[in-house]
């Protein structure tokens, strides 16, 4: 699941708060471990999200027996199409409610946020009375393949991208929401892969997507702070002293990493690192950090290559 895109943003969040500790070589290996304690909190998102589907079934089977207990009661049939109902026995989300990893998780978690409930009712009314809903209520096609598909649909269009949701994670997970917009990615395509015939034994995303990914991670980290001061002097040979010293701060972090990405992984295509840390600079430095740093890694890319230091496209 945690794929090179999550391990770069990652290691630049790490990097920007070890360096404005200003923490000591000695405590580099307590930095990696608060890394890879970053990515355990990215897993722990995941199993999270995907478990608030599950939350939503729960407010849908506790509205469909107050449903029936009234029509009991009133002597009326209980039979039909009921949004609750149809919630509640929604096939993808009973089996997603068996899957033997979200059980373990679901026993091992501490549920500690009032505000958890209520934001769970609100959000289920959104999305039962949506048009979206109400069609697939209306196709009274119920099969497992359209069940999971109203699910995808309806996360995809009321959690994914849900500022109040996002808002809520902020306030209860340090480490949760910068990431979500990842894991929203990760969830949907969860719920696309889903087979009926695996039953509770369906394999969820593992926590790497490859275990060189682990290995990378560590790398990039360590290599990032162990080349700071070549780096740092490289950066500054390819601007005027004047302009170092007025970049700003997440600028230098985001270009280091990136100028060690390139220097490290000889397999790892030009393109693809100025790419990726462009798109980092765009959403977490200023608006013209992204045209610079390009600007200033290209020379630098050149400059190696003109000296001999650097070989790939």
């Amino acid at each position: 699941m945690i794929n090179r895109e999550l391990i770069r943003l990652k290691v630049v969040q790490l990097i920007y708060a070890y360096y404005r500790s200003e923490r000591t070589e000695e405590s580099l290996e307590n930095a990696e471990k608060e890394l890879f304690f970053s990515f355990d909190k990215s897993y722990e998102l995941y199993l999270y999200l995907l478990n608030v589907l599950l939350e939503l079934k729960k407010v849908a089977e506790s509205k469909e027996e107050t449903r029936l207990a009234r029509a009991t009661r009133l002597g009326q049939s209980t039979e039909g199409v009921y949004a609750e109902k149809m919630f509640a026995e929604n096939k993808f989300l009973c089996q997603l409610d068996l899957n033997e990893t979200l059980v373990d998780y679901r026993e091992k978690q501490k549920k500690e946020w009032i505000e958890e409930d209520a934001f769970y009712k609100k959000l289920y009314a959104t999305m039962v009375e949506s048009d979206i809903y109400q069609l697939y209520l209306a196709k009274e096609d119920f099969s497992y393949d359209a069940d999971r598909e109203i699910v995808r649909k309806l996360y995809k269009t009321f959690i994914d991208g849900n500022e109040d949701f996002d808002a809520l994670l902020e306030d209860h997970g340090l480490y949760w929401n910068d990431d979500k917009f990842l894991i929203d990615s990760f969830v949907l395509k969860t719920i696309k892969k889903f087979n009926p015939e695996a039953g509770a034994g369906q394999p969820l995303l593992p926590q790497f997507s490859m275990e060189e990914d682990r290995e990378f991670a560590s790398a990039l980290f360590r290599e990032t702070i162990k080349r700071k001061e070549d780096i740092k002097e490289l950066i500054s040979q390819n601007c005027k002293n004047w302009e170092y010293d007025r970049l700003a701060f997440m600028d230098v972090i985001i270009m280091q990493i990136a100028i060690t990405e390139i220097l490290t992984f000889p397999s790892i295509p030009l393109s693809v690192t100025f790419n990726e840390y462009l798109d980092i600079a765009k959403v977490y430095s200023t608006p013209r950090s992204a045209s610079y740093i390009n600007g200033l890694m290209d020379h630098v890319v050149k400059r190696l290559k003109a000296e001999g230091k650097l070989m790939k496209a």
